[in-house]
């Protein structure tokens, strides 16, 4: 009995140790703000290279060049010349505020007992004060799509910005879309339990499919009808066949990605989006004439064939780009809540392995907005646009110059401070303090 109260004690500690408050959410925007002289990289693919940039009540009310205009500057004046002004960075398919720490059993709500669950709802158990949210924003990560794991029809997913006191006030967009994982049409081995380890065909792939195209003929069925009973699942299927809520489908092979594409025409879906597709250059054809984008897993990895480049992963945004496929970046995987502050750097591996650096950009900007259907207010620099965007002292897709010095959310200025600033501070005047003493 005394071990049993010691493990449930020492998980307490744990759970209130890293439970403290993140820094207090910012006030609503007060005043006009005017950012003057630095670089602006729209997001667009287009660069202001001495910008003017004025918004007020959330909202941008000019974007332009500064040495081509005598437009009067409004409110707080902030000079920026040297500096780099950017649009937040967005990172979809995330579980961030899903999971504090993967060790204790009840900080975990990513995924919901079950196979098809499309009325499983992340949003509702979104943490915004999760301190790994908060550790996203010193990277200019402001905003993220939160998506459940798990099954074959995980549930749905919402669109969050990352300075909120509670799920209600950091919503932008409300079950977005739907995540399906797609079958895989051929599996391994575990070779930890003396299995062969080769590729072979997953004898359960046309079954798992006809599973889930039965049950999107049931919810058409049960939507036409007038029930005397309530379907949760079924009920859940309404937005996605009105086509307000998008279709994420998680695949990667070949095979695959094109029966999800036949799927798609089958089920008359729109908003379709392939998440992950890491073998799609090969189906990029169809991909394009189907207009269906891919959000491509993080670079950062090793190629998955012996037979293919080295630096495949690194490119493989760029390829499918150059096939006329909307692309943006996602960062799923080992870590993923951790590694998704890295999401910029991500796009700079891309940029530094062929792709423009202002078209790298689009990819956690514009194009991600596009994916997710939040373009017309977020993604981009523009008039009329939301004032969602930080000041960087350099080159934001860089790990060594991208140090922020302000950042706003729908114009309200954010703290940049973190358990991590504050470790970072605490240690630099340790050391600092180390050499002064050293030097004397």
């Amino acid at each position: 009995m005394k071990s049993v109260f010691n493990y449930i004690l020492i998980a307490f500690l744990i759970i209130s140790g890293n439970s403290f408050a993140q820094q207090t959410p910012a006030s609503e925007q007060s005043e006009a703000v005017t950012i003057v002289g630095a670089t602006a990289h729209l997001g667009n693919g287009e660069v202001i290279e001495n910008s003017l940039i004025i918004f007020e009540n959330g909202k941008l009310t000019q974007v332009m060049d500064a040495t081509t205009t005598k437009m009067q500057y409004r409110g707080q004046i902030i000079e920026a010349e040297g500096k780099h002004v950017y649009p937040g960075f967005i990172a979809p398919n995330s579980t961030l505020g899903l999971v504090e720490i993967a060790a204790v059993r009840p900080t975990l709500d990513q995924d919901e007992i079950g196979e098809i669950l499309p009325n499983v709802r992340s949003l509702i158990a979104y943490n915004a004060e999760s301190k790994i949210v908060e550790s996203m924003r010193p990277n200019g990560v402001l905003m993220g799509q939160i998506v459940p794991r798990g099954g074959l029809v995980s549930g749905t997913s919402s669109i969050v910005q990352f300075d909120a006191w509670n799920w209600e006030d950091a919503v932008v967009k409300e079950d977005d879309g739907l995540h399906i994982n797609w079958p895989e049409a051929y599996s391994r081995g575990r070779w930890w339990r003396g299995e062969d380890p080769n590729l072979k065909p997953n004898k359960e792939y046309t079954e798992e499919i006809q599973k889930l195209a039965d049950f999107f003929n049931e919810a058409k069925a049960y939507l036409a009808g007038d029930q005397d009973y309530t379907n949760l699942p079924y009920e859940a299927m309404e937005a996605v066949f009105s086509g307000d809520k998008k279709v994420f489908v998680h695949v990667n092979g070949e095979k695959e990605i094109l029966d999800a594409i036949q799927f798609k025409k089958d089920q008359n879906l729109d908003g379709f989006v392939i998440v992950g597709g890491y073998h799609a250059t090969g189906v990029a054809r169809q991909l394009k004439e189907n207009e269906v984008p891919v959000l491509v897993n993080r670079p950062h990895s090793t190629p998955d064939m012996a037979y293919e480049d080295y630096d495949y992963p690194y490119k493989l945004a760029k390829l499918l780009q150059d096939e006329g496929v909307l692309v943006g970046l996602e960062s799923s995987g080992q870590m993923e809540r951790m590694n998704t502050r890295n999401l910029p750097f991500y796009a700079g591996t891309v940029a530094a392995f062929g792709m423009d650096k202002e078209e790298a950009l689009q990819l956690i900007t514009l194009n991600t907005a596009k994916i997710l259907g939040i373009d017309d207010n977020y993604g981009s620099l523009e008039k009329g646009k939301s004032a969602t965007l930080f000041i960087s002292e350099g080159d934001a897709l860089d790990m060594r110059t991208n140090r922020l010095t302000r950042a706003f959310i729908d114009g309200r200025e954010i703290s940049l401070e973190s358990h991590q600033t504050e470790l970072w501070k605490r240690y630099s005047e340790k050391y600092e303090n180390q050499e002064t003493k050293e030097s004397e």
